[in-house]
Parts: structure tokens; C-alpha cells; sequence
């Protein structure tokens, strides 16, 4: 039995996912590991390519597209091994990386899951840890998001400052997060109310609702081709994030609910 499972969810990113095969392929974590491929009903060739390329990794097809938090919980499901790394289908390992993540968590009890540093194709630091998301806490993130994006350049110091040192934040971004399987399981998994986006921050919530932590190191780094998925589906999953944030309001800040349903409405970008 390996002690590392990589999942990957893919849906219509067969290229992308070819590339991140290929760099756990060229640099393969030294950890005993397999790897399973949770695919939610792509149209693009993914399933083929697969077997026509990739016999050694475990391939499971879902028969319709249930979301990255369900497909998710059946890779974690499907697999035996202690440490989990749920890993997104565009994003590139490279060497050393995941040994490194893996060393982190075994040499913090007291962490549940960890996350990497990330960073875009150009090594750009990406936002990808922070506090429990909040009105203030989300507009606050959606500023550095945004700022660093267009290059202001005390903010992009800022944000490579944040991720310059270790933490222990309230949540790390789910497109590589490493996590014990005992504590998934105990914290009941993904919760599959999000389709897509803040299925991450909830996760960590449950796990630290039990008492544990969560980490960030930037002794690790993975490269983050981003939105590959949503490239073919724009508004579909503009849709998705309202639905996903109005079930986190609803779950975390009830009273906070009906004021984001209110100005969704203002704004036009109730989700149907």
C-alpha cells in the first residue's frame, strides 16, 4: 500500500493534465505513492488519452460532472494510504516539491493539512492562504487578488512577503493541499454543497474544528497554470462561485446571508 495518494479532479483539461502527469512523472516524490485521476464526465479526449498514455494511473470516471468537492471525497474514498495530496489538473510538480510538503506535515502533529507556496507560470506568487473568509476578510483577499494582478508593486511585495515565511492560517488554497487521510475522513470530507470555490476554506474550517491546524511552507512550490477548467465554461463558473459563496454565507455567516442575496440581486449576479 503506498503512504502518499495523489488525486487529481480533471474536467475538460486533458492537456493540462498530460503536463502534470508528466512533472510527477519526471519527478517523482520519493514517498512509496500512486496516483488516481478523478474524472467528471470531460468531453475533450481526457479518458483516452489516459489509457492510452497513462496505464499506471488509476482512472476513475465519473458519469456526469458532480463538482470538485464530491469528486474530491471519492478519490479520498477510493485510496488507503495515510497522507492525501489533492492536487489540481493545471498545475506543474517540480522537483523535490512534494517531498518537501511531505516532510512539513510529518514534522508537525498538530497539522491536519498543509499547502505549498504558488506561484503562476512567470513565478508569481499567488494568493493561496488567509484567514476564515468574512465580509471584511473577502473583500480584503479580493483587493490583494486583484492589486498583485495588475502589478501594483507595493502589493505584489506584500503578497511575496506573505508567502516568503511559514504559517499557520486559517486555510490553504485547495489546488495542492497535502492532508492526512484519517483527518479528512474524521472532518467528513469536502462538503459537496460546493460545486466549485470555497470548498478549500470549509475543509480547512472542519479540520480545525477538531482541534487541529492547518499549514503553509514555503519550502515547497508548485506552479499554477490556472482557470483551465473554466476557460472552456466562462459562466458557468462565474455561476458556480455565487452558488458556492452564498452556501458558505448561509453555513458560516447566516446573518450575513441575506445581504449578499440582496446584492447579488442589485448587482445582477444572482446565480438561478
Amino acid at each position: 500500500m503506498a503512504d502518499l495518494s495523489v488525486i487529481i479532479v480533471s474536467f475538460n483539461t486533458a492537456g493540462e493534465l498530460a503536463g502534470c502527469l508528466a512533472s510527477l512523472r519526471d519527478h517523482r516524490p520519493s514517498e512509496p505513492h500512486d496516483i488516481t485521476v478523478v474524472d467528471n464526465a470531460s468531453t475533450d479526449g481526457t479518458l483516452e488519452m489516459l489509457r492510452a498514455n497513462w496505464p499506471q494511473v488509476r482512472v476513475i470516471a465519473n458519469p456526469r460532472n458532480v463538482g470538485f468537492a464530491a469528486a474530491n471525497n471519492v478519490g479520498v474514498r477510493a485510496v488507503e494510504s495515510d497522507l492525501v495530496l489533492l492536487l489540481n489538473s493545471d498545475t506543474l510538480v517540480p522537483a523535490g516539491a512534494i517531498d518537501a510538503l511531505v516532510a512539513e506535515l510529518r514534522a508537525q502533529p498538530a497539522l491536519a493539512a498543509i499547502g505549498p507556496r504558488i506561484v503562476d507560470p512567470q513565478g508569481r506568487v499567488e494568493v493561496s492562504f488567509g484567514p476564515m473568509l468574512g465580509p471584511l476578510s473577502e473583500l480584503r483577499q479580493k483587493i490583494l487578488v486583484t492589486l498583485h494582478a495588475r502589478g501594483v508593486a507595493p502589493v505584489s511585495r506584500l503578497v511575496t512577503r506573505m508567502a516568503s515565511r511559514p504559517r499557520r492560517p486559517d486555510w490553504v488554497s485547495g489546488a495542492c493541499l497535502l492532508v492526512r487521510r484519517a483527518d479528512a475522513l474524521a472532518a467528513g470530507l469536502m462538503d459537496e454543497r460546493y460545486f466549485l470555490y470555497a470548498e478549500d476554506v470549509d475543509f480547512c474550517a472542519a479540520l480545525r474544528a477538531r482541534g487541529k491546524a492547518v499549514g503553509f511552507t514555503p519550502s515547497a512550490e508548485i506552479v499554477h497554470l490556472r482557470g483551465a477548467s473554466r476557460r472552456t465554461r466562462p459562466e458557468a463558473s462565474d455561476h458556480a462561485y455565487r452558488r458556492s459563496q452564498l452556501a458558505f454565507y448561509a453555513k458560516h455567516h447566516p446573518r450575513w446571508h441575506r445581504v449578499l442575496g440582496w446584492y447579488l440581486r442589485a448587482k445582477g449576479a444572482w446565480p438561478g
